[in-house]
């Protein structure tokens, strides 16, 4: 299971000491949700505070970012260094192409559907995304409540993403913790997000560990 702690719920006046644990710790990946307040109704951050992120995180960055046009800031998210960069289907009129543009800039490529899309749209696009991220809450704010019905859609996704050949990961993001954990990664489920359960915990790198042996 990898592991893909939210910066979003880090401490925004210590990020370099959220750094400092995050680094030691069995965490895989940092994820990193860059929001505009116009495709979801909140403002996280913007490049240059993610340029000093990216300069101290020793992990992948998994960069998702819940926005218009992310196709114009391709070259950004490739200057932090990202290893991933996730988009949402409902803001790319030309997926495809979106989708390509991310690979020739050398990153994996990832596609996010919000919990009303159905994973019957990424059936032309499956076996071109290395990942496909499903939000178990409404995208815009942390610490929601788990959706259930993301279950059932990953089940799907899983079965969709076999019947067109594709390679690509399945993760969810929203309300994960222990239980809803375990019920995603049973359902088939390769990357958890987790934003409050990890970053509010006493200890955030034993959270981490915590849901990575689930």
């Amino acid at each position: 299971m990898i592991i893909a702690p939210s910066l979003l719920a880090a401490n925004f006046a210590n990020l370099e000491e959220e750094m400092k644990w995050f680094n030691q710790s069995t965490a895989d990946w940092l994820h990193i949700d860059v929001m505009d307040g116009v495709f979801v109704p909140n403002i996280s951050f913007g490049f240059p505070v993610l340029k000093h992120v990216a300069r101290i995180c020793q992990k992948p960055l998994d960069v998702h970012l819940m926005i218009v046009q992310p196709e114009k800031f391709i070259n950004e998210v490739k200057a932090l260094g990202a290893y991933m960069m996730n988009v949402h289907y409902e803001a790319c009129t030309h997926l495809h192409r979106v989708i390509w543009q991310i690979h020739e800039a050398g990153m994996k490529a990832g596609v996010t559907l919000n919990p009303a899309t159905p994973v019957s749209v990424l059936e032309d696009i499956a076996a071109d995304v290395d990942l496909v991220l499903l939000m178990s809450v409404n995208p815009g704010f942390g610490g929601q409540k788990f959706i259930p019905n993301t279950l059932r859609k990953i089940v799907e996704l899983r079965q969709l993403l076999d019947r067109t050949g594709s390679k690509a990961l399945i993760e969810v993001d929203g309300g994960v913790n222990i239980e809803t954990g375990r019920q995603a990664k049973d359902a088939g489920v390769d990357v958890l997000v987790a934003g409050s359960f990890i970053f509010s915990a006493p200890d955030p790198a034993k959270a981490c560990e915590t849901l990575s042996t689930l």
